[in-house]
């Protein structure tokens, strides 16, 4: 199929962008990488009356930080670039391990960050591994710009906290703590396929080698990235040896999770990925975590 007629509006900037999006507003939709929205247009199941186009914005095209302030992403950061950045390793190693698993390369040469994370697919890794380092969005509007919290972003089933006038515009990812590790896992049926479940977490070290934080998201289990947060009680103040950590993957499993079930996985098969994919997430982190 093809898609519906639309009006087509190139955006040279960020701010040409925001204007276009205040004229515009809940009519418009905007390509970004396009690789969720051009099949969506093309089966109809997205019809928007208009396109506001920012890939020639370059002002949203970039990566950069230090070790102090942490990383700064544009949402125009292709996928790609963001995969093989020196940077986003060193300062964003969960996001460096993620980045991977997100579709094929094809994909990922055309893909973008923001357009990931706007488009709010709860099987998609990125969104995930955003409330799992407790990275901030900034949007912005031609009202001004403000910060949410990757935690507060996404709001349901293909849903954000965007307004009909916001523009995501970058990702802030704070910098890594001392003694933390992190760890991605997912499960699918063949690589580059939609995860039936994934996990994405950091977890940190006191002196005493006990768990002093740790976030926790899963992927493919809800209608938004769902945090763990009775994992993260079960581990909090711990020495994380493996019955800690098994109660922490069962306490994910029983209590954090009701996913749903489909012609892919049932609810029960779903429930005990996580529950296997938790504690070895776990394990992971916290031996990166003491080797820090």
């Amino acid at each position: 199929m093809k898609p519906a007629s639309f009006a087509y509006h190139r955006a040279e900037s960020a701010q040409a962008a925001m204007a276009l999006l205040d004229q515009f507003g809940g009519e418009a939709k905007v390509l970004a990488g396009g690789q969720s929205l051009i099949p969506a247009m093309n089966f109809r199941l997205a019809r928007p009356a208009r396109l506001i186009d920012i890939n020639p914005a370059t002002d949203l095209a970039y990566v950069r930080g230090t070790g102090t302030e942490g990383l700064h992403i544009g949402a125009m950061a292709r996928q790609r670039d963001v995969e093989r950045s020196s940077l986003v390793q060193s300062l964003a190693p969960l996001l460096h391990e993620a980045m991977p698993f997100v579709a094929h390369p094809q994909i990922r040469n055309r893909g973008t960050i923001g357009g990931s994370l706007a488009h709010a697919d709860p099987a998609a890794e990125l969104p995930a591994v955003m409330v799992a380092i407790g990275a901030r969005f900034q949007v912005g509007s031609r009202e001004g710009t403000r910060w949410i919290g990757a935690s507060d972003f996404f709001t349901g089933l293909f849903a954000t906290a965007l307004k009909p006038t916001e523009l995501l515009l970058a990702v802030h990812v704070p910098a890594p703590q001392p003694r933390s590790g992190h760890a991605f896992i997912e499960f699918s049926r063949r690589h580059g396929d939609y995860a039936l479940v994934g996990v994405a977490a950091t977890v940190w070290l006191d002196g005493r080698d006990a768990c002093a934080g740790a976030r926790i998201a899963l992927l493919s289990v809800g209608d938004a990235p769902v945090p763990a947060h009775r994992a993260v009680q079960a581990l909090e103040g711990q020495v994380p040896s493996s019955d800690v950590i098994q109660a922490a993957a069962h306490a994910a499993s029983r209590h954090d999770v009701d996913p749903p079930g489909d012609i892919h996985a049932s609810s029960d098969y779903r429930r005990h990925l996580v529950g296997v994919l938790v504690r070895r997430a776990l394990t992971r982190a916290f031996e990166r975590a003491r080797r820090a």
